[in-house]
C-alpha cells in the first residue's frame, strides 16, 4: 500500500551559514537504507567543506544557482539543470550567487554522515 509522507525530517546541515535539509525519504525519515530524497534551501554565501562521499548524488536545481567544485574544475549548475556525482569523487557544493539556491539531492545508496568523508 502507498504510504504518504507528509512532512520531510529537517536535518542540521554542515556549512558556513544555515541550510535547510528537508528529507522525504532516507535513513532519518524513512529508515530507507538504498536511497535518500532531499530538498535544500541554502542562502547567498553557504559553503559546505569538501567531501568524498560512499554515495552517487543525483542534484535537481529548481531555482537559484549551486556551484559544485570538483578535482577538475567548478561546474555552476542552475535552475532546470542537475549534475550528478559519483561515489568516491571529491566535491565542494556552495550557493554563492545572490538569492542562494533550492534543490533536489537524491543519494544512492541513502547519504549518512558516516559515509560522506568531510574534509577537517
Amino acid at each position: 500500500m502507498p504510504r504518504l509522507i507528509e512532512q520531510p525530517a529537517i536535518i542540521q546541515a554542515a556549512g558556513t551559514k544555515p541550510k535547510r535539509i528537508e528529507e522525504y525519504a532516507g535513513r532519518v525519515k524513512t529508515g530507507h537504507s538504498g536511497v535518500s530524497v532531499a530538498r535544500m534551501v541554502s542562502p547567498q554565501g553557504w559553503l559546505e567543506p569538501g567531501q568524498r562521499p560512499e554515495f552517487e548524488e543525483i542534484t535537481i536545481v529548481l531555482g537559484g544557482v549551486l556551484q559544485v567544485e570538483h578535482e577538475g574544475g567548478t561546474l555552476v549548475v542552475r535552475a532546470g539543470q542537475a549534475v550528478v556525482t559519483a561515489a568516491g569523487e571529491w566535491v565542494r557544493y556552495s550557493t554563492p550567487d545572490e538569492g542562494g539556491a533550492e534543490y533536489i539531492a537524491v543519494c544512492s545508496p541513502a547519504f549518512s554522515p558516516a559515509t560522506v568523508h568531510r574534509d577537517d
